[in-house]
């Protein structure tokens, strides 16, 4: 195996980046403080701490994330509280999605920052949704396109519902 060494990126490594940081331009912090409902928010519920919210460029039908009211961009910086909170969202938002799609398997994770493939760099947030064997067919793979055969508004209809009679 070959090494190159390359002392002078350590300053670019460890130096603070701009992009995601400001509350103010923030997607999360923006829906929060936009005055619009919940439902042309596509909030499907809110917590003590936290929100659930489904994903307005699914991966697929009932994709939804848990966002912590803070503007927090490491899990290490969020109180106790809301990251407690944050996971027992998420395990009543499993059982939401299991009730709702029957999925064979369930998709949870963050990606924490730009370079983990965070959208949303600046805000942490939860990935919740539903996974079948083969789910990615010709149109994503071939075709880079999405089939979803229910619109946002019928998920966030039926999420809601479905919330609100589920407990973990």
């Amino acid at each position: 195996m070959d090494y190159l060494w390359t002392p002078w990126r350590y300053r670019y490594v460890t130096e603070p980046k701009d992009g995601n940081e400001d509350p103010a331009r923030c997607v999360f912090c923006r829906i929060l403080t936009s005055g619009r409902s919940d439902e042309e928010n596509l909030i499907v519920h809110r917590g003590e701490r936290n929100f659930i919210i489904l994903n307005r460029f699914p991966y697929t039908n009932g994709h939804m994330m848990v966002i912590p009211y803070d503007h927090l961009a490491r899990l290490a910086d969020a109180p106790v509280e809301t990251a407690e909170e944050m996971m027992r969202l998420t395990r009543r938002l499993e059982l939401v999605l299991r009730s709702l799609y029957r999925p064979q398997g369930v998709n949870v994770g963050m990606n924490i920052g730009r370079a983990a493939g965070a959208g949303v760099a600046g805000h942490i947030h939860m990935h919740v949704l539903p996974r079948w064997i083969a789910d990615s067919n010709f149109a994503t793979v071939i075709g880079e396109t999405r089939v979803h055969p229910e619109s946002l508004e019928d998920t966030w209809n039926r999420a809601r519902a479905e919330f609100a009679r589920t407990r973990a």
